[in-house]
């Protein structure tokens, strides 16, 4: 099935994608529910597990139902769960490929609970092997996966940017994995970022085309169920796997225009994984950029980016490519928030000389009397 390019008009041709973002699930896993109507997003990513750990959190069958039934009865779907970032089905060390196989199945049970669409995971790296060395592997140990799930539920195999051996970099192998894997729920994740990171132009029509022809000709375009829609902060080809904002990176607005010109993208869900232009994660400003896109709308007035610290910023509220804990990206702004109050309270209120020197000798004071006691 071609991937099909639609000329390019003042609006999109069709309703286009349904666009979301990963939520906090901290406490609770249906409090993501909250989260997304808060935002207005029309669907949803969320963790099932802490994503730096093997160790499992047990969802109560209540917020898993509640979790369900307040996405059904809010209109958002479809939604999608990320596994954890310590699984590597190319590892040569078979407890930690058991590991991996058994938490992918462990989310794929849950997904199957949750009502949830698929899980998306990063198949892992070679660490020098090469990639045909671990292929048979890799498909086998999914094989293993899909048959320890509900049948309902897709396994997402997501694009890589390229760093350390990493695979699905390349079109190429992602279509191997499904080939040799030969189930038709092995579908694909197709992360922005990850793409220009290695060496995919987003930016240029022409490219892109290119691109999606590959992709459509590698992988087949009736794979591509989501999309990670994340700006890249490093350039074409960097190779490395570093997430920015819609509009401040160098894929910009109009590489996130180019891609609503093919019919895959626009069939797919778009989630962003995105630091946030107040450095709090996925927000709904960069909900409305992608909103006004895909409607053929003016932009809303996209926030200038700071000059220096706006990598740090990112790096505090969603970790190095998001790899900081749901739990943790939802806490970090209003910790930031309180410490800068605070601190602006101490500035704006200094103690004088005599409050410090009565002070030190009130403590002076009860230092003596309980060694006195003593």
């Amino acid at each position: 099935m071609p991937t099909s390019r639609t000329p390019a008009g003042p609006t999109p041709p069709t309703p286009g994608p349904i666009l979301g973002a990963h939520v906090s699930s901290a406490g609770h896993i249906d409090l993501a529910v909250g989260h997304a109507t808060k935002m207005k997003a029309e669907a949803v990513q969320v963790f099932g597990a802490a994503p730096q750990q093997w160790r499992r959190k047990t969802h109560p069958q209540t917020d898993i139902d509640a979790f369900r039934e307040g996405m059904t009865q809010a209109g958002i779907g479809p939604n999608f769960m990320h596994g954890i970032y310590l699984v590597n089905l190319a590892t040569a060390d078979s407890e930690h490929l058991t590991k991996g196989i058994a938490s992918l199945s462990a989310d794929m049970q849950l997904a199957g609970g949750l009502g949830v669409a698929g899980v998306i995971f990063h198949v892992g790296s070679h660490k020098g092997a090469g990639f045909d060395a671990v292929l048979p592997q890799i498909a086998q140990a999914i094989r293993e996966v899909l048959a320890e799930s509900p049948p309902n539920v897709w396994l997402c195999l997501e694009n890589n940017a390229g760093g350390g051996d990493s695979i699905g970099s390349r079109f190429a192998e992602l279509g191997a994995i499904r080939e040799a894997v030969g189930n038709d729920r092995v579908r694909v994740c197709f992360d922005t970022c990850h793409a220009h990171a290695a060496g995919y132009d987003l930016t240029d029509a022409a490219a892109l085309d290119e691109a999606m022809a590959e992709f459509d000709r590698e992988v087949g375009s009736d794979a591509l169920v989501a999309v990670h829609a994340n700006d890249s902060k490093t350039p074409l080809g960097s190779g490395r796997d570093r997430h920015e904002n819609v509009g401040w990176g160098t894929i910009g607005v109009g590489g996130f225009r180019n891609l609503l010109a093919f019919d895959a993208f626009r069939s797919a869900t778009w989630l962003l994984e995105v630091p946030g232009y107040e450095g709090g994660g996925p927000d709904a400003l960069n909900l409305r950029v992608l909103k006004a896109l895909r409607e053929g709308k003016r932009l809303p007035r996209i926030p200038k980016k700071p000059e220096g610290g706006g990598e740090k910023t990112a790096k505090k509220a969603t970790g190095t490519v998001g790899k900081t804990s749901a739990k943790k990206r939802g806490k970090t702004g209003t910790k930031v928030g309180t410490k800068t109050k605070a601190a602006t309270k101490r500035k704006a209120a200094p103690k004088s000389n005599a409050a410090t020197k009565t002070g030190a000798r009130k403590s002076s004071a009860k230092k003596r009397a309980a060694k006195t006691e003593a």
